[in-house]
């Protein structure tokens, strides 16, 4: 039996006896990009509301609503397909998915990330300690950090939770002008969390 040249198996893409080999490619099949949005014939909707440029506002059917977007050589692209009617919006697509893509580009480049600072303390912690921590809270909340403060409860300590809680209110208190509580004192197995964000105008975020 001949063989293609080059080949380890014969033709029709049967394998060679013993079954070895890769298996035969029946054909490159390109890899479809879905587009994100509907537009133009792809809309299902038999009505639909359109929006736009030199457009009256107004509920058409969507034969009628591709025709005004063709006039204006656009596109009708579907930009919110779960209203009733769906909203159509008379754009150049190209164009509508570079400033998409661009948005979502400024707000993924202007998201910063979160840093959580740590704070622990236990439930007999004395005045010393209390203030060192206080002021480094300040500066961390300063810099734009959240702050989770905790107090740990070794042993049988945790009889003493509510002196825990006293605490941490205490602290949120002595924080109140650059920090906001976000989440009040919640016990969690042997430590009581609380979390502090920057407050607006206290002076936080990274110059």
């Amino acid at each position: 039996m001949a063989f293609f040249p080059g080949s380890s198996r014969p033709p029709g893409g049967s394998r060679p006896p013993g079954g070895g080999g890769r298996p035969y490619n029946r054909g490159f099949r390109p890899r479809v990009v879905e587009e994100p949005y509907r537009i133009n014939e792809r809309i299902t909707a038999p009505r639909v509301r359109v929006v736009g440029e030199n457009i009256k506002v107004d509920v058409y059917p969507i034969q009628v609503a591709i025709k005004l977007a063709q006039e204006q050589g656009l596109d009708l692209v579907e930009i919110s397909p779960n209203a009733d009617p769906p909203v159509c919006k008379v754009i150049d697509y190209s164009k509508f998915k570079y400033e998409q893509k661009k948005k979502q580009k400024e707000i993924k480049s202007n998201a910063q990330k979160t840093v959580v600072k740590e704070m622990r303390f236990g439930p007999n912690t004395d005045d010393h300690d209390f203030n060192f921590k206080v002021k480094h809270a300040i500066n961390f909340l300063k810099e734009g950090a959240k702050v989770k403060a905790y107090v740990h409860f070794a042993g049988r300590s945790i009889v003493y939770k509510e002196r825990g809680e006293i605490l941490l209110l205490k602290f949120a208190q002595a924080l109140e002008d650059v920090g906001k509580v976000e989440q009040m004192p919640k016990l969690e197995g042997k430590r009581m969390y609380m979390m502090v964000a920057p407050k607006p105008g206290g002076g936080g975020g990274k110059k």
